[in-house]
């Protein structure tokens, strides 16, 4: 069974897609910047921006049934390649106890003021 979670963003209606979608036992979290969605506004600061990206991606873990815990897999896209080390203690913080695996690209974001997304894959918890 399929289902489709929204962060209430705008975008998500207008360019067709979601937040994170439940199939099966996983669930994908799509590319999630450090936009808060409360205030639509975004950090200057990429360790912050870091902190609100996972702070959406737990958001819609936990509607889905999961944490940050049941993370399997990480990918991590960086415009700046300086802004990289930074990020890795907020990095250890969220997913030390999952360890998924993960890969870092670096690449062009949407907007300028973007300077880290994070997609995450992750597995539902099993029921004992």
């Amino acid at each position: 069974m399929r289902r489709h979670i929204s962060s209430g963003s705008r975008f998500e209606a207008e360019i067709g897609y979601s937040r994170a979608v439940v199939d099966g036992d996983y669930v994908w979290v799509s590319g999630t910047t450090g936009y808060d969605y409360t205030t639509m506004t975004i950090a200057d600061d990429v360790t912050a921006q870091a902190e609100q990206a996972f702070h959406n991606i737990e958001t819609a873990l936990r509607e889905a049934g999961c944490t940050l815990d049941d993370v399997v897999r990480a990918l991590f896209i960086v415009p700046r390649r300086e802004d990289w080390p930074p990020c890795w203690p907020v990095i250890k913080h969220h997913l030390g106890r999952a360890r998924p695996t993960s890969t870092l690209i670096h690449a062009a974001l949407q907007d300028e003021a973007m300077r880290i997304e994070i997609e995450v894959t992750a597995r539902l918890p099993r029921l004992a």
